[in-house]
């Protein structure tokens, strides 16, 4: 994962646990999408940017992150 770079994407979150753990989240979000997609229901949304083909969930979820599409809040 050199693209978005690590240290861009450490600014985007109070710290790297946080960055994982709202990444991962969003990946399960991205891979539902897809799963639903072939079933034509639609209940989640879809990648926020132009994802390559073989694009993993994470990264697409960081490169989401990286350009301030998405927001990562503190839970509690």
């Amino acid at each position: 994962m050199t693209n978005p770079p690590i240290d861009e994407l450490l600014t985007k979150a109070d710290s790297k646990y946080a960055l994982v753990i709202f990444a991962a989240k969003r990946a399960r979000q991205i891979n539902a999408y897809y799963s639903q997609l072939q079933e034509g229901l639609l209940e989640y949304v879809g990648p926020l940017v132009d994802a390559q083909p073989h694009e993993k969930p994470l990264s697409i979820a960081l490169r989401e992150l990286n350009a301030d599409l998405l927001t990562c809040t503190p839970e509690g």
